[in-house]
Parts: structure tokens; sequence; C-alpha cells
């Protein structure tokens, strides 16, 4: 399950809260369109379901036809709950020690900024996917400095 809110969550670069929110209802697998307000900013936000993302969700579906959350937990204890962010996070810490760095559930969503990033994309269409209010916060988030931007002035003399 763990794989599979990874993948997913690099995909999708949502927040872990709307991340672990995902109904099986709010997915609309035919149009590859997940609609969502996000938790945290009261925004409503579309993403594009690509194929890996479509494939993990037909894949839970399968195999958990009666769950309500595409990652939901499933002890007796704590029947049609989503799985917590603390279960995700400590899963995550514990991959993160045994490779030897630090990874958080927010890893996800900034991977997916410095993967479209890295390729060329430009800091408004980033700003755009993660829903930030400015490409000034965008740039801030990706770690985008003031010496890296006047660095590009001795690295592109023309």
């Amino acid at each position: 399950m763990y794989a599979d809110i990874w993948k997913v969550g690099i995909n999708l670069s949502l927040k872990i809260s709307d991340l672990l929110s995902i109904k099986f209802s709010d997915l609309d697998i035919d149009n590859r369109i997940l609609k969502l307000k996000e938790q945290k900013t009261g925004k409503n936000k579309e993403v594009r379901l690509n194929n890996t993302v479509i494939e993990i969700i037909k894949n839970r579906i399968n195999q958990f036809p009666d769950d309500t959350y595409l990652f939901q937990v499933h002890s007796n204890r704590s029947k049609n709950k989503p799985i917590s962010r603390q279960s995700v996070a400590q899963k995550l810490k514990n991959v993160g020690e045994i490779m030897n760095i630090n990874i958080s559930t927010h890893s996800m969503r900034k991977t997916r900024g410095f993967a479209m990033w890295n390729d060329g994309v430009s800091i408004e269409m980033i700003c755009k996917v993660l829903n930030h209010s400015s490409p000034a916060v965008t740039m801030t988030y990706l770690g985008i400095t003031r010496d890296e931007v006047l660095n590009t002035y001795d690295e592109y003399e023309l």
C-alpha cells in the first residue's frame, strides 16, 4: 500500500491530507480526472490521472471493491477510514533511514515540482500544478535562491 501511496503521490503532487482523503467516488477514470477541494486552502483543483495512477486505482478497486477510500485502513477497529498521515510519515521515515536520506510526506509533492523544474517546465506552470498563490511561492518552495539567480549572469555570458 505504501508503495502505491508514493507512486500516486508523486504523480498527482497533492498535499498528503488531500491524497489520503481521495475516495473512489471522487475519481472519474473514464475521463482521467480527479476533482477535489484542497483541505488546507479550500481551493478547487482538477488533476489529470495518468496511466500509472489509473493502473494503481484499478488494481486497488479490484483488490478492495468494498473500500470507500483509495488508501483505506483495513483493521477491524478502524472501518471505512483513510490511512493516517502519521502512518505514512512513519513508513517514509523508516525507508529514509534505511536509504540514509530524509523523506517525509511532503517529499512526493516536492519531487514532482523538482522533476518538472529540472525538465525545463516554467515556474508559472509548476505554480499552477502545485496550486501555489504565486510563482514567488513556488520558487521558494523549490529552493531557488537569490544566489542561484545571480549566478545565471556568470553562467550565461553572451
